[in-house]
Formats: structure tokens, C-alpha cells, sequence
């Protein structure tokens, strides 16, 4: 069996709560997805061996990014 390992990262989508606006809402379920990690999920569901790697930003680094936009 074919060993399968996906790179990237994992969106979150926020949701929130009930029939709530995203305004009026003090908590959020957190619903991981995204492409490559969708494709991770559909190679182990036809039975093969896969691992995902990703990797976590530095947030002083992050921080910059954002103060540049």
C-alpha cells in the first residue's frame, strides 16, 4: 500500500453558534478544512497509509506581515 504525505496548511472556519450573526455571537464552533487536508482525509478513507505536515508560523513574523498589509 502506497504511503501518501499531503504539505500544507489547515483553514478554520468560524461558525457561529445557532442561527446567530457572526456579530452577535460570543462563541464559534471551529471547522478545520482545506485542500490539502481534505485530500489527507480522502486518501485515508480509500484505505491508504497518509500523514499531513504543516507548520506553524512564527507570530512575531505574522505580526509583521499584517502591520505590512
Amino acid at each position: 500500500m502506497a504511503k501518501i504525505v499531503t504539505l500544507g496548511e489547515i483553514m478554520l472556519r468560524l461558525s457561529p453558534q445557532g442561527n446567530d450573526r457572526f456579530i452577535q455571537s460570543e462563541s464559534f464552533r471551529i471547522i478545520p478544512g482545506g485542500g490539502e487536508a481534505n485530500v489527507a482525509i480522502s486518501v485515508a478513507n480509500y484505505g491508504s497509509y497518509q500523514s499531513f505536515l504543516s507548520m506553524r508560523s512564527d507570530r512575531l513574523q505574522l505580526m509583521r506581515c499584517v502591520v505590512m498589509v
